[in-house]
Order: structure tokens, then sequence, then C-alpha cells
């Protein structure tokens, strides 16, 4: 039986995911709110196991972030932009330990 192989996508505004695009990751380019929506959709339909997506544009969709947290895939890890880090990524790992574990160690 083939086993099935799964893809690295990275979501963002162009300038902060342009160099993803120059190491080998396939780049979505997304400029509002419902366009970062649409894209997610249809990466997680498209056998994307891993979805890099900036905190930038995360911070636009709470309610869509929730949803994925709770499916077994795509996986969706938060990356800061050009701009400096906004802390999103750092708090989701945070909560996502203190669920697994009980408490915050980190």
């Amino acid at each position: 039986m083939a086993s099935k192989t799964y893809k690295i996508g990275v979501v963002g505004n162009r300038d902060a995911i342009l160099p993803f695009r120059l190491i080998g990751f396939q780049t979505f380019p997304v400029t509002g709110a419902a366009e970062v929506v649409n894209v997610l959709r249809r990466l997680s339909r498209e056998d994307f196991a891993i979805i890099y997506l900036t905190e930038d544009v995360a911070a636009e969709i709470p309610e869509t972030l929730a949803y994925y947290d709770k499916q077994v895939l795509p996986a969706i890890i938060l990356i800061p932009t050009h701009k400096g880090i906004m802390g999103l990524g750092r708090g989701r790992i945070r909560e996502n330990v203190e669920k697994a574990v009980g408490q915050d160690i980190l």
C-alpha cells in the first residue's frame, strides 16, 4: 500500500512569505481575512499537512484558527513577519502545551 504524500504551504502577505518560495515551499500570498479563510479551506482539502501562516493575517481570523485547532490536519503554525513578532504563535504554543500537560510549563 502506497503512503500518502503531504505538502507544506506558507500563507501570508507577499513580502513575508517570499523567502519560503526560494527554499521550495509552496506560497500563497493573501491580502484580506476572507482570502485567508478561502485559501486555508482549499489547502486543507488538497493534502497540506502543515501550513505556516503569518501572524499578521492570523490576527484577522481567530475563529478560523480555533476551528483548525480542533482538526488533526492541517497543522497551522504561526510565524512572524519581517515587521517583527506579535507573540500570537508563542501564545498558541503555550495554550496547547497547557492543555496537553495541565499546566503552563513554558
